[in-house]
């Protein structure tokens, strides 16, 4: 088992498909015949990925864990038994909560730990303390990595880039990685956080991106054990940018409410997803009193 990170911080309907090679999922390759030179199509290999999307919804930090942990469970069986299994991604929000990693040190916490303001749960992903709330997008990748790299820092550069791209192709924020540590940052805020584990090369944990998310509550935390850095959320970069904006382009943004925000950030977020990890949705349908349900059991 690995841990890495700095912190963690539906019905079936038809297959939506993405391909970082072209807008219609395939590629051309020219082959010379002859002597006359003809192009031929060249189709991508696309994953097969349930999507569990619960972006609207407000999900216990616990039942999440719980679901997440499932999953991995029967994809071992499944590789097990045929050699292979479908990925996952989960998309949720979270009520407020603070999570802790396998690094985490009460010295982080500002806060009493007998007493705290939120729940608390220590967890096995890597990394430090970090907080999840409302207005937060929260992606737990469940994916075989036998079949994508089996290279973790390739796995947190690559969940860093979805971020990255997101950010610039909707928002025309420009974001980057900060040398020697884990997460997105714009300037001197961290906008996304993440922390994983890995069983078996079956991932689980992810990422967490501040879109609309009260950063207030970070201040009872060093967020992922970072001092001197500060917390951020892409309302908060819009509304910074809005008094010297000039792109007329992504002016709008400056005026959407957050539940506009929060889904024209989560369509990209899965789509950027997909096209960097090369997969092809199937959306599943699991109902929160389902989830409730089976934790109870």
């Amino acid at each position: 088992m690995i841990m890495l990170g700095e912190c963690c911080y539906f019905s079936v309907t038809k297959p939506r498909s993405f391909c970082s090679n072209s807008d219609s999922c395939s590629r051309f390759s020219s082959l010379a015949i002859n002597g006359h030179r003809r192009t031929k199509r060249v189709q991508c290999l696309l994953r097969s990925c349930e999507l569990l999307d619960f972006h609207q919804e407000l999900i216990p930090y616990e039942l999440a864990w719980s679901l997440q942990k499932d999953i991995v469970k029967k994809k071992k069986s499944q590789i097990e038994n045929e050699g292979d299994c479908n990925d996952t991604l989960i998309v949720l929000q979270h009520p407020s909560v603070f999570t802790l990693g396998t690094a985490s040190s009460n010295n982080n916490l500002n806060f009493d730990i007998k007493n705290p303001p939120f729940d608390v749960h220590r967890t096995e992903r890597g990394g430090e303390v970090t907080y999840h709330g409302p207005g937060q997008l929260v992606m737990y990748p469940i994916i075989n990595l036998r079949k994508h790299k089996m290279d973790l820092h390739w796995y947190l550069r690559t969940l860093e880039e979805v971020v990255i791209r997101v950010l610039s192709s909707t928002f025309s924020i420009q974001a980057s990685r900060m040398e020697g540590l884990t997460g997105v940052w714009v300037g001197n805020e961290k906008v996304a956080a993440i922390g994983i584990r890995v069983n078996q090369w079956i991932t689980y944990h992810g990422l967490a991106l501040n879109v609309t998310t009260d950063l207030s509550p970070f201040k009872w935390i060093v967020p992922c054990g970072i001092h001197g850095r500060q917390v951020g959320s892409i309302k908060g970069l819009l509304k910074e940018a809005q008094s010297s904006c000039n792109n007329h382009d992504t002016a709008y943004l400056h005026h959407l409410d957050d539940d506009s925000l929060i889904h024209i950030t989560h369509k990209s977020l899965i789509e950027e997803f997909s096209k960097v990890f090369q997969l092809e949705y199937h959306h599943k349908t699991i109902y929160v009193p389902m989830l409730c349900e089976s934790k109870g059991k």
